[in-house]
């Protein structure tokens, strides 16, 4: 406890040194589509971010299309961060097929800040411009994510893995899909990734140093983990204008 108190003392310092206020939320990075700033509530969230008829890939028939609208509740293990996720991170994105290819289009992820325990830091969780959604035998989905690191004097920019060099998920199925409502159609399930590896911070500056100390970073595979409780809303394209 007297070594953790000493790191969020030093934290402050620097922070008063480097005379920055906390970073501010940054667009969405998506591999198709651009959706809202991630500073917006998940609870926000919904079908109005599925990705429109005119960002679906070209010869896309729209009535083998849908979007999904995904929002998850759970817990977050990253280094020294051990979080529950109580407010929902969601996620929204199109699939389908185009000449018999299943095809996926990013719509928008939204997530709300996470405290760290003990210290004056939140971390957020971004998109990190990479997911595939299409289930198979050995997992549910993969997904790119970064978090972004904010706090007294924490610069713009601050974040733990990079759009070069985000945190990958592999999710695995850890509670198989049930349907919660037929109309509309509204699928729960659970996903988990307790074996990926979280690296050091990036962007921060002079308190670099000192935020991988409070926050126990880089941490390697076996050390970290989220685990999610996800319920899914799907809309079929048929029909929108």
């Amino acid at each position: 406890m007297l070594r953790a108190r000493r790191l969020v003392m030093a934290l402050s310092a620097l922070a008063l040194a480097a005379g920055t206020g906390a970073a501010t939320a940054g667009p969405v990075h998506a591999d198709a589509g651009v959706g809202p700033d991630l500073g917006v509530d998940a609870r926000q969230l919904g079908f109005a971010d599925c990705p429109n008829l005119s960002e679906l890939p070209e010869g896309a028939d729209p009535a083998k299309w849908r979007c999904e609208a995904m929002t998850a509740t759970g817990h977050l293990t990253l280094g020294r961060v051990d979080v529950p996720i109580d407010r929902p991170l969601a996620i929204t994105f199109a699939e389908g097929t185009v000449g018999g290819e299943f095809r996926q289009v990013f719509g928008a992820m939204a997530a709300t800040p996470l405290r760290v325990r003990g210290t004056p830091l939140s971390i957020t969780p971004r998109y990190g411009g990479y997911s595939d959604f299409e289930s198979n035998d050995e997992r549910r989905g993969e997904l790119d994510l970064t978090f972004r690191i904010s706090g007294p004097g924490v610069p713009r920019g601050c974040s733990i893995g990079t759009d070069a060099a985000p945190v990958h998920l592999v999710l695995k199925e850890t509670d198989p899909p049930r349907v919660v409502s037929p109309d509309p159609l509204v699928v729960a399930f659970g996903v988990a990734d307790n074996r990926f590896a979280a690296p050091g911070t990036s962007g921060c500056g002079r308190l670099g140093r000192v935020l991988d100390k409070v926050l126990r970073l880089p941490a390697p595979a076996g050390v970290n983990g989220i685990d999610l409780d996800a319920r899914v809303a799907l809309r079929s394209y048929g029909g929108v204008e």
